[in-house]
């Protein structure tokens, strides 16, 4: 007679690329190195459709439009996923995203394409939550620190290739292929994810959190507060100053609302990781932005030599992520987060060295190295630890709220350094000095504040 043996469990995978989960590591690595290959390439390829089109009064909607419509979207998705989990969420962001760049694409004026723009910028901002919180349901703990590194070198390759494959498209097929040509990649990438899905639909709650409209609504008014942000960093003299100082406004009304209770005081736990973040993210930024101009009117490199600078950064940033999901064990949970803003505020400090007559660019070269290592180390790290600090229910809320900090304080301190940089007749060294000065000073805020990751203990 013929008997059956019970089938055992499937075991914890062992691997990103173990069987069940191998076809959604591509997909997602896949897709996360598809917007950031689109977001570089469209800041390559927009001058010469700002000319194509005739619409270089636009030229700043055009990037500010779907910044907006993306923090809208981070909180919409944040709820969407944990009320019905990721798997439409995710859909919905690759249609957008897709509509967007096809309106774009095909877009026969500058408004037009503004209007693709927005569309493709809500799409990103769904579908980046959604891989998150695909993560934290479809990937074991041990394996999360892995795969964060896995989308920060998909972030990492398109920004090495991508201006100057962009560059290529746009000088040999024309600049409307920056866009068509996202769909070959986003829809192959998402049906890879989709057998991985089907089982975490539901394991979730299927209502919305209480006071979801009321964060809608919050997340418009950050929006729109991004947008003005991005806008006024872009003007000059009193305009500027006026038009940041009401976007600064309503961001401190609105932003307190998305992100968690304790966040402006630093509380233990998931406000700090959340704070460190967004810190992080402001000094790297306001360092990344002085480097070529300051080197390219203080020492004097070609536009090729100053990019070479960023791309050692962009590659250290990549070993950082890389040795951080090796490390199995640290001494303690914020050990990473205090080695990686350790070499944030040394590194951006050290670029200052870049500006002292008779002394070689290397000191300066190494110190952008050791910033972008400390990148490494911190992005993927907090990034877990934002899943872990999270219950099942609230991961979507969370992964929102870390990616909300991240673009709001990049945004914030990319529009201080512009006024900073603008104050006088034209940049020098006063100027650099006071902007690495600011990306020291984030980096340091954050080391100090690093040993509130760990939450206090209950009771």
């Amino acid at each position: 007679m013929k008997t059956s043996t019970p089938t055992a469990p499937e075991a914890t995978p062992a691997s990103l690329w173990s069987p069940r989960l191998r076809a959604m590591t591509v997909g997602s690595v896949a897709l996360v190195s598809l917007l950031a290959f689109e977001a570089l390439a469209v800041g390559t390829a927009m001058p010469t459709v700002a000319r194509s089109l005739d619409g270089l009064g636009l030229y700043a909607l055009a990037f500010g439009g779907p910044f907006a419509t993306g923090v809208v979207a981070m909180i919409a998705s944040g709820i969407w996923c944990d009320a019905r989990g990721p798997r439409a969420v995710m859909w919905h962001g690759v249609a957008w995203f897709v509509a967007g760049v096809l309106v774009a694409g095909a877009a026969p004026t500058m408004e037009v394409l503004v209007v693709g723009r927005v569309v493709q910028g809500f799409g990103s901002g769904l579908l980046s939550v959604a891989l998150y919180v695909i993560v934290g349901q479809a990937y074991p703990q041990e394996l999360r620190r892995r795969i964060f590194a896995a989308f920060a070198a998909a972030w990492v390759v398109p920004s090495l290739v991508g201006p100057a494959l962009a560059g290529l498209i746009v000088e040999h097929l024309g600049w409307r292929w920056v866009f068509l040509a996202v769909p070959a990649v986003a829809v192959p990438a998402a049906l890879l994810i989709q057998p991985g899905l089907t089982a975490l639909a539901a394991t979730v709650p299927t209502r919305p959190p209480a006071g979801a409209l009321a964060r809608i609504g919050w997340a418009c008014g950050a929006g729109a507060s991004a947008a003005l942000l991005h806008y006024g960093g872009q003007q000059r003299g009193l305009l500027a100053a006026g038009l940041i100082g009401v976007a600064l406004a309503g961001l401190l009304t609105c932003v307190p609302h998305l992100l968690p209770a304790g966040f402006l005081r630093a509380a233990r736990g998931l406000p700090t990781v959340i704070g460190l973040r967004g810190l992080a993210s402001a000094a790297f930024v306001a360092a990344e932005v002085v480097i070529p101009l300051m080197l390219s009117r203080e020492r004097g490199f070609t536009p090729t030599r100053a990019g070479l600078v960023l791309t050692v950064g962009a590659l250290s940033w990549s070993l950082g992520s890389w040795v951080q999901g090796r490390v199995h064990s640290p001494r303690s949970v914020a050990s990473l987060p205090r080695a990686g803003l350790a070499c944030i505020t040394v590194g951006t400090a050290g670029v200052a060295s870049a500006l002292v007559p008779g002394l070689p660019v290397l000191p300066a070269v190494f110190a952008w190295a050791v910033a972008g290592l400390g990148m490494g180390l911190l992005y993927p790290t907090l990034s877990a630890l934002t899943l872990e600090h999270s219950a099942p229910a609230e991961q979507g809320r969370n992964s929102s709220a870390l990616q909300l900090g991240d673009s709001l304080a990049a945004a914030t301190v990319l529009a201080l350094t512009g006024a900073v940089l603008a104050a006088g007749s034209s940049p020098g060294p006063v100027s650099y000095v006071v902007t690495l000065t600011i990306a020291a000073g984030c980096g340091l805020l954050g080391l100090l504040l690093a040993g509130r990751v760990v939450p206090r203990p209950a009771g």
